[in-house]
C-alpha cells in the first residue's frame, strides 16, 4: 500500500481548514485516514497558529516510505521537518 502525507480539506465555503494525514495513495481526497498529523489554518493571521504538526508521528511515517504532496512538503520544510 503506498501511502501519501496530503490535506483533507475540511470546513465550510470561504473559510476552508486542512487537516495533514496520511492516507492510501488510492483513497479520494476526504476519504479514509490512516492517522491524522495536524492541521493548517491558512486563513489564520498569527504565523505560529497556521500550522501544528505531530513531528514524531511525522518522521515515523516518512522513516516507513509515506510520500508528502508537494503542499504538504513545503509545509514540513518550513517547520524544519524536512
Amino acid at each position: 500500500m503506498a501511502v501519501r502525507l496530503r490535506l483533507k480539506r475540511m470546513g465550510r465555503k470561504n473559510r476552508a481548514y486542512f487537516r495533514i494525514n496520511a492516507m492510501d495513495a488510492r483513497s479520494p481526497r476526504d476519504g479514509r485516514v490512516l492517522e491524522e498529523l495536524g492541521t493548517y489554518d491558512p486563513v489564520n493571521k498569527d504565523a505560529d497558529k497556521q500550522v501544528s504538526l505531530n513531528a514524531e508521528r511525522i518522521k515515523h511515517w516518512l522513516d516507513n516510505g509515506a510520500l508528502p504532496t508537494d503542499t504538504v512538503r513545503h509545509l514540513l520544510k518550513r517547520h524544519g521537518i524536512l
